[in-house]
């Protein structure tokens, strides 16, 4: 069987839930060829159609159900965890409409959720996500929307909380919030995208169970990230619905995909979001 590529970024949640299958401890599980990349280049990746099976923001999805379908396992939403936007110095949420807003990408759930609160928010830089808070404390953007480890490490740079867009999205919806997914290529197939799906959610139990040795092997990998941050960082993003979406991570999903789809951000389709069959 040919060996499928499998994106994901290197953040400290996505080796968590991957470390089984790219290390090779799932019993079954199809190979795989691991391409490590930020987000949004897996996003722009899965556009192309480059990737059978690949981590995206939801933002993404919508951009992408005609050539790839959602699996149940391995995404990452939750409470408390969503994109936050930040400045240099105080400022009302009002005020953003003035200032130029540094964006970890176009396709990017925080994006999505920044349009969603604000559409008139035009002017728009899209940095690399680990160069926005330097961006904005230099003076290069008036605001940064930030995501991954930054939530935690903010304060640090001198920066102050604008807007969390996290906590406007449950507040107005009751939802989690829905931040990135796993998807695989529909042409591969209803009975291996299941294998696919069963796979993954393996490599989470597998992290679960082996929870010590396998963040020491990202701490490893990763040493410029404090331990602290990294174990904040999986706590927050993986938890039960990185198992399975269920009944309230499937709603939060559907929720997010029908506002961008009325707000003219994403194009309608007709497929459903998981394998047909």
């Amino acid at each position: 069987m040919a060996i499928l590529s499998l994106g994901y970024s290197p953040s400290p949640n996505d080796n968590y839930i991957f470390y089984g299958l790219a290390h090779g401890r799932i019993s079954g599980a199809p190979a795989f060829e691991t391409i490590l990349d930020d987000i949004e280049v897996l996003n722009r990746l899965a556009i192309d159609g480059r990737l059978d099976v690949t981590k995206v923001s939801f933002h993404a999805l919508g951009h992408l159900r005609d050539q790839y379908c959602l699996l149940h396992s391995g995404g990452a939403l939750g409470r408390g965890c969503g994109p936050l936007v930040v400045a240099a110095r105080s400022m009302r949420p009002s005020e953003l409409t003035r200032e130029k807003i540094a964006i970890p990408g176009r396709l990017t759930t925080a994006c999505l959720l920044l349009r969603l609160f604000e559409p008139s928010l035009d002017n728009l830089v899209v940095l690399p996500y680990h160069r926005i808070m330097d961006a904005v404390r230099a003076g290069e953007a008036g605001a940064g929307l930030i995501i991954h480890e930054s939530r935690f490490t903010y304060p640090d740079f001198g920066l102050r909380e604008v807007i969390d867009l996290g906590e406007w999205w449950e507040r107005t919806t009751g939802h989690p919030i829905p931040l990135g997914g796993i998807l695989a290529r529909r042409d591969l197939g209803a009975d291996r995208i299941r294998r696919i799906d069963c796979a993954v959610r393996k490599s989470v139990e597998y992290a679960h169970t082996h929870a010590g040795p396998v963040r020491k092997e990202l701490l490893r990998n990763a040493p410029e990230m404090d331990a602290s941050v990294a174990q904040r960082f999986i706590d927050l993003y993986v938890n039960a619905y990185t198992l399975d979406y269920g009944p309230d991570g499937e709603a939060a999903i559907a929720d997010i995909v029908t506002r961008a789809e009325t707000a003219h951000i994403i194009p309608k389709s007709e497929r459903p979001l998981f394998i047909e069959g």
